[in-house]
């Protein structure tokens, strides 16, 4: 590894230090921690919005897939610098932290024109193979001039380690948060230009640190930073005027079809979603589940559309209710139907659609609970001449989450409506983060049928295809755990579910369905030409469906949706994948693998499958290629004892802070209502608090193997504990505002944090007592197991549960006590003339948190 120069050879690299002035000395530190703290939160912003990015030309579930690549970036970055230590080390320090920063911001230009332009298509091919990992490639580059940054300028700076190792953690703790409101402003290829702005300043900012009094000169042997001021300004430029005209960068091509800004009347990004609105057309009205008896009608409207495949339409309305009388043909409204319905809720108001349906019904009061303040906004001032449904009297907005928000409020509905509450790209895809996910769990049903009056009803529907159960079967197991574990004991009296197409809809009442309401809606879908699948009294056509409902307790419908090759278990918090519908135990028997069964939803499932399993092997060979292979000769001498008893400790930390934080991100995007919420809050708190155990860990070293021992156990014993009492004090705070949610999220991930922060430099330590050669390849192998590990964790929370995920990572730091002992044992018997300390060039942090 490169030796850490002293501070005054530190100086002298940068100047003589008899030549710098008080003043120029605190200048050129000021400069330095300044380009420290621009290139971490740069590198944490550049993460987070990548996730919202590829949310948009890809799919949802690929969250994981950034914070892999990201880490693998850094890692190879690491890597690198201990590769050309000793041509580095004659180079002046600023210089090359300079011209790092600088490629920083070039690259993360160049890597955003590959990414608007590259087809990453869901077909699992060799061509779609080879485009994921040109991606993979791409999206690395920036990380990798990061993690040389950081690497270099915590083992070679000429300032106090813990100061540069805390500037590096609060700029990567802002970036986190900030990231926040810088989506909120710019769209995500212009939020990609200002990160890279941000890496520029950065540039400077070291180039600062080396000059003379001045501070502003370019270092010497760096050529290339004389364009970085011209570089910076042109980034500026090209920041300020994306956003305002169609000719800048944007996605070319979006869910495996080709975009164009042309064909929007309005688009915006933000935190949540990007949002689409195409010019006014003339054409039948965008239904859902349409009626055959259903007058041909033409009427102007808007395609409104989520991250590129959730769609749904905004009618032109004046004012006229009985101008959008076409919505009482919708199996989507069946319940409205039902008398006495004066107080409704609808979650998720799109494009207006159900809140128009509520009013044409004639219910009286009705709120329209949306999480995206975009769509608000349309409906209520860009786009209110258009439709005027934000001036219909007795219509109100929630902006909020919406099961915090029905948790919260005091006021009881008639009616709940959740129509297709997705998107396609969920349903297709795999959905293995998105915000709806908390939408369909047995807690969040819960909170929407207690706020219930005591005849009022829920009403939700979801894709059907006729013949199969998927979507449909899933969200009728789902009602009636949630009816069994509300102490109902005949679910049967309070569902009633039919279909129209492909859409199914179920009723479910909070009281036992009277003789009148079922006779009501009975009436509705004889009149519209419906179908009953589930009615109470009556024997649905379906045994699979019919099983289910007279499931009576929850080991009983678990018995009745083993029935099916798809999985219909009824989601819970802890495994909350309601769209993904494989069973991974019966993927390879006897139903066929094919693109035309499930109407798209099993065949969507196996594509997003096959999809992670060809991340996992890009994943892999990148690992191999860039990590394993480079840092081969630094074991390889080392001793058998060793080598394995090293990797395996570090492979284990790898694994299991990854596997804790990647569940951590899943669990809290149900609890906070968003990944981007979830990705800022955890990466903040864990990084945060695994740095400052990290530098704890010096103060209090684990020097004895007792002691490494207590602390193994003990931050075992919190992460496997997590899921048994987290849990209920997560759904008591349901109704908390999002900040004290936040903050207990920070409150109960940072103890995580900061006992995981001790396990990679007391490894380091410990294995620097014995040999110091090889301790490059247990960092990187550090890094390739956190990489490999984001994907495990994933497969892992799908098939079991994230409760599995998050036992797994507590069971890995309680292994360490076993290649730990015999680390001791082999300090114990070193020879004293061979005694390595451990030297300050070692990796400072490990990947995970970074």
């Amino acid at each position: 590894m490169l030796k850490r120069v002293s501070q005054e050879d530190g100086l002298q690299q940068s100047g003589t230090r008899a030549s710098l002035t008080p003043g120029s000395a605190r200048l050129k530190s000021l400069c330095f921690y300044s380009g420290v703290f621009a290139v971490t939160a740069a590198t944490l912003m550049l993460q987070i919005i990548e996730t919202r990015i590829v949310s948009v030309t890809s799919w949802y579930h690929l969250a994981f897939f950034i914070i892999s690549i990201a880490m693998f970036g850094l890692t190879g970055g690491a890597v690198w610098v201990y590769l050309r230590s000793e041509s580095l080390a004659r180079l002046d320090l600023n210089d090359v932290l300079a011209r790092n920063a600088f490629y920083f911001a070039l690259s993360t230009i160049l890597t955003l024109l590959v990414q608007m332009t590259l087809v990453t298509s869901s077909t699992a091919s060799l061509t779609s193979l080879f485009a994921w990992a040109e991606l993979a490639i791409a999206l690395a580059i920036p990380f990798f001039f990061s993690g040389v940054i950081v690497s270099l300028a915590l083992t070679r700076s000429p300032y106090p380690i813990g100061i540069v190792y805390g500037v590096d953690l609060v700029g990567a703790a802002i970036g986190c948060i900030g990231v926040l409101l810088m989506l909120n402003i710019a769209s995500g290829p212009t939020a990609i230009l200002w990160i890279a702005a941000l890496g520029a300043a950065a540039a400077s900012m070291f180039a600062g640190a080396g000059s003379a009094a001045t501070g502003f000169g370019a270092p010497q042997g760096a050529p290339e930073l004389r364009y970085r001021l011209p570089l910076l300004l042109a980034i500026l430029l090209l920041a300020i005027i994306n956003p305002l005209t169609d000719r800048g960068i944007y996605p070319s091509y979006v869910k495996d079809g080709i975009e164009s800004p042309k064909t929007f009347a309005f688009q915006g990004w933000n935190s949540f979603s990007r949002v689409t609105l195409t010019h006014d057309t003339k054409s039948e009205p965008a239904m859902w589940g349409a009626s055959s008896h259903m007058p041909p009608i033409i009427i102007q409207q808007q395609w409104m559309t989520l991250d590129g495949s959730a769609g749904t339409s905004m009618y032109k309305f004046g004012g006229n209710i009985e101008d959008v009388s076409f919505l009482r043909y919708d199996i989507t409204n069946l319940a409205y139907h039902l008398p006495g319905l004066d107080a409704g809720a609808v979650i998720g108001v799109g494009g207006g659609r159900d809140i128009l349906s509520a009013r044409l019904f004639g219910v009286k009061s009705i709120v329209g609970v949306e999480i995206n303040p975009i769509l608000v906004d349309l409906l209520t001032r860009r786009y209110a001449d258009y439709t005027a449904i934000g001036n219909l009297p007795g219509v109100a907005f929630a902006n909020d989450e919406a099961r915090s928000w029905f948790a919260r409020t005091d006021h009881s509905f008639d009616i709940i409506q959740m129509s297709l509450i997705d998107t396609w790209a969920a349903t297709g895809a795999g959905a293995y983060t998105l915000t709806e996910n908390g939408l369909y769990t047995v807690e969040a049903w819960q909170i929407f049928l207690r706020r219930l009056n005591p005849n009022g009803v829920f009403t939700v529907s979801r894709w059907y295809a006729p013949g199969e159960v998927n979507e449909t079967g899933r969200m009728v197991a789902l009602a009636t755990a949630t009816l069994l574990d509300m102490g109902i004991p005949d679910p049967r009296a309070h569902l009633f579910l039919a279909t129209g197409g492909n859409i199914a809809t179920i009723v479910v009442s909070k009281s036992p369905l009277s003789p009148q309401a079922l006779a009501s809606l009975k009436k509705a879908v004889a009149d519209l030409g419906f179908g009953i699948l589930v009615s109470p009294g009556e024997k649905s056509a379906s045994p699979l469906l019919q099983s289910i409902v007279d499931a009576p307790d929850r080991a009983g419908l678990r018995v009745a949706t083993e029935k099916s090759y798809l999985d219909l278990t009824p989601s819970y918090d802890a495994r909350p994948f309601f769209f993904n519908q494989l069973r991974f135990d019966r993927l390879f028997g006897s139903r066929p693998i094919s693109a035309d069964i499930g109407a798209g939803v099993y065949a969507g499932n196996i594509v997003a499958t096959l999809t992670l399993a060809m991340l996992v092997l890009i994943s892999a060979f990148l690992v191999v290629g860039t990590i394993v292979v480079p840092l081969y000769s630094a074991v390889k001498n080392s001793g058998w004892g060793l080598a394995f008893g090293g990797t395996t400790y570090f492979l284990l930390i790898g694994i299991g802070f990854m596997m804790t934080e990647i569940a951590l991100v899943q669990r809290m995007s149900v609890f906070l209502g968003h990944p981007v919420y979830a990705l800022s809050v955890v990466l903040f708190s864990l990084i945060l608090a695994t740095g400052i155990g990290a530098l704890a860990s010096e103060r209090f070293q684990l020097n004895s193997a007792p002691r490494l021992f207590v602390w193994a156990i003990l931050t075992a014993l919190y992460i496997v504990a997590l899921p048994h009492w987290m849990p209920p004090i997560l759904l008591q705070l349901d109704s908390a505002q999002l900040l004290t949610r936040a903050t207990f999220a920070v409150l109960v991930l940072a103890p995580a944090g900061f006992l995981m922060g001790f396990g990679f430099p007391t490894g380091m330590r410990l294995v620097g007592e014995i040999d110091r050669r090889p301790m490059p390849w247990f960092w990187g192998i550090n890094g390739a197991g956190g990489v490999l590990a984001a994907s495990v964790a994933v497969l892992t929370s799908m098939a079991f549960s994230i409760d599995t995920s998050l036992q797994v990572g507590g069971v890995c730091y309680l292994l360490l006590v076993l290649p730990a002992a015999g680390l001791w044992r082999a300090v114990g018997r070193r020879d004293p003339e061979h005694d390595f300390a451990l030297d300050r060039a070692a990796p400072a942090v490990q990947p995970g948190a970074e």
